[in-house]
C-alpha cells in the first residue's frame, strides 16, 4: 500500500469521524423538544377573522393552541382552536388570465377557446371554521387555500382539539346527490 493512499485513508475517517462527532454533540438529549409543532400555510382570508381584512393574502399557522392568521409585518389575528366548532371544506374552480386570455380565446378561431378553458382554470380549497368567540357568541371566518391544503389543515385542527360536529365526519368529498326520480 502506497504511503499517499494511506494518508488519504486516514484523512478521509478523520474526517467522517469529526462529523459524525459534531452532529452527536449537536443533539442534545436534555433540551426539551418544541410539543407545539407550527403547521404554516398561505392563505387568503376572504372574510370572518375581525381586524383582518376581507380579502388579504397571509400566513395562516398554528401556534400554541391557536390559529393565527397574518398578513405581513401587521399583527396576527388568533382564535383559540378548541373553541373551533366546526371545519367545512369545499373545492373550487376560477378561471386566471383576466381580459388578456379572455380576448385570446375569442381569437382563436373554430372554438379553440374552449380548449385554452380546460387548462386556463386554478384549483383551489375554501376552509370554513365556525367558532365561539371570547364575547361567547359564534362567529365563522372563510379562507381559501391551494389545492389539497384544506384538507391538512382541517386534520392539523382536529388533532389540536378542534371539535367538529357529527354532519362534518359524514364524507365531505362525495358531491353528488342521490338520484331521488327512479
Amino acid at each position: 500500500m502506497n504511503i499517499k493512499t494511506a494518508f488519504k485513508s486516514i484523512g478521509l475517517a478523520m474526517l467522517l469521524l469529526i462529523l459524525f462527532t459534531t452532529t452527536t454533540f449537536g443533539q442534545n438529549a436534555g433540551e426539551p423538544t418544541n410539543l407545539t409543532a407550527v403547521f404554516s400555510i398561505r392563505a387568503t382570508h376572504l372574510l370572518g377573522f375581525e381586524s383582518a381584512r376581507n380579502n388579504s393574502m397571509g400566513t395562516l399557522s398554528i401556534q400554541e393552541r391557536a390559529l393565527q392568521f397574518q398578513k405581513g409585518s401587521e399583527p396576527a389575528v388568533h382564535v383559540m382552536i378548541t373553541s373551533v366548532q366546526n371545519v367545512f371544506l369545499g373545492d373550487e374552480s376560477k378561471q386566471v388570465g383576466g381580459l388578456p386570455m379572455t380576448l385570446g380565446k375569442a381569437a382563436i378561431p373554430f372554438g379553440g377557446g374552449r380548449v385554452v378553458s380546460l387548462f386556463a382554470h386554478r384549483k383551489y380549497d375554501t376552509v370554513a371554521l365556525e367558532y365561539v368567540a371570547s364575547d361567547g357568541g359564534i362567529h365563522g371566518a372563510i379562507f381559501e387555500v391551494s389545492k389539497g391544503q384544506g384538507t391538512l389543515l382541517r386534520n392539523q385542527l382536529v388533532a389540536a382539539g378542534a371539535h367538529l360536529s357529527h354532519n362534518d365526519e359524514i364524507k365531505q368529498n362525495d358531491k353528488e346527490l342521490p338520484n331521488e326520480s327512479k
